[in-house]
């Protein structure tokens, strides 16, 4: 029998994914429950079929137009314009993590987090040849920011990776937690052979930014002061967009310089390309879907508290919610009546995303039955 060379540091890893069960009710990959509408399907159609005229055509590999509709779209979510040319996309916010990896981190170097927290990332460290470090986070999923400097200072990463909103916890970081981990980090990199070592490139992940409540900061109004900052966004959540697979950043010239090296050729199809332009166009609609479904995220969390559960606060489209003894059976339990929530995080504690109101009907009739 032949034996193939694989890395033998693979041998007992499993691939990354959710369970994807047919079930009436899938409210456990956060998700955007609304599919697009009649308006924005036709303008796809007509995009995509423009695009598909010349696929015997590479695409525009810089993609100049999408960069400044993301741009000109970042500027009215957050009120910080960022230039197009400090804006990077590519085929969901996973390949933007690898992209950053690839040109910051790799052998030798650190990538450091703080958990619980996404469980993609260390995946992207491993996949990098980087050595990967996590620190805890308080009772409450903050981050202590004492610790966090004290880590850097002791671990020296090339790469912080922070996200914010935190998946699976919902919880935001302050601004005064991102400008005292992004102080810490000015001057905390890896030894590369220079008289000045550089700073650690702190990532802030805001894959769930557009759910944030009112007065929750965006990491964006910091990039001008912090050359090393970026930030991370996602068309998967707020847009609705999860099977386009597009994500993108927002940082320095200089970062995105870095990752232009390690890309590779033509990577963002003309499809794609043409398809989030007309998403973009139309996202005053769905803003109106955010607004929905942040009204529903906090009426369900206070539900669940009136039922004695305790919830993290949350700025994303889902809920951290427990404590159980025994949190598979609940999960389970919820299976079993057709409700498929995400056993993540924490021991004792669930997660479930915000669906419609029909399904968050059904999810609360369920767990009502689980418990």
């Amino acid at each position: 029998m032949t034996r193939l060379p694989f890395r033998p540091e693979f041998a007992d890893e499993v691939p990354y994914g959710a369970p994807q069960l047919d079930v009436p009710v899938a409210l456990n990959v956060n998700e955007n429950p609304y599919p697009p509408d009649a308006d924005l399907l036709a303008d796809i159609a007509r995009a995509a079929g423009e695009a598909a005229s010349r696929l015997n055509r590479y695409p525009d590999r810089d993609f100049v137009a999408l960069r400044q509709d993301l741009a000109d779209y970042l500027a009215e979510e957050s009120g910080v314009r960022v230039p197009a040319a400090q804006i990077w996309a590519a085929n969901g916010s996973n390949e933007i993590m690898l992209h950053l990896l690839q040109a910051f981190a790799g052998p030798g170097r650190t990538v450091l987090s703080f958990a619980p927290t996404y469980s993609m990332y260390p995946e992207y460290a491993r996949d990098t040849f980087s050595r990967w470090v996590v620190g805890p986070r308080r009772e409450d999923f903050s981050i202590d920011v004492q610790a966090a400097r004290e880590a850097i200072a002791r671990e020296r990463p090339a790469v912080i990776l922070l996200a914010s909103p935190n998946n699976p916890t919902g919880t935001a970081l302050a601004r005064g937690e991102l400008e005292g981990i992004l102080d810490a980090a000015a001057a905390s990199g890896p030894e590369d052979g220079s008289s000045e070592r550089p700073s650690s490139l702190v990532v802030v992940d805001e894959a769930y930014a557009e759910f944030r409540r009112d007065g929750t900061p965006s990491a964006l109004e910091l990039l001008a002061r912090y050359p090393h900052a970026v930030v991370t966004r996602t068309m998967s959540k707020a847009f609705g967009a999860a099977a386009l697979r597009l994500g993108y950043l927002a940082a320095s010239r200089e970062v995105v310089d870095a990752v232009t090296v390690v890309r590779l050729p033509y990577h963002l199809s003309a499809v794609t390309q043409a398809v989030a332009r007309v998403a973009l166009a139309h996202r005053e609609p769905l803003r109106r879907q955010v607004a929905q479904i942040r009204m529903a995220r906090d009426a369900l969390a206070q539900e669940l508290r009136d039922r004695g559960l305790r919830v993290a606060p949350s700025d994303a489209n889902f809920l951290l919610f427990g404590t159980f003894p025994d949190r598979h059976a609940v999960w389970q339990a919820l299976l079993e009546r057709g409700v498929l929530i995400r056993e993540v995080g924490p021991e004792g504690w669930l997660r479930v995303s915000i669906g419609t109101p029909e399904e968050n009907a059904a999810f609360l009739a369920a767990l009502g039955e689980a418990m």
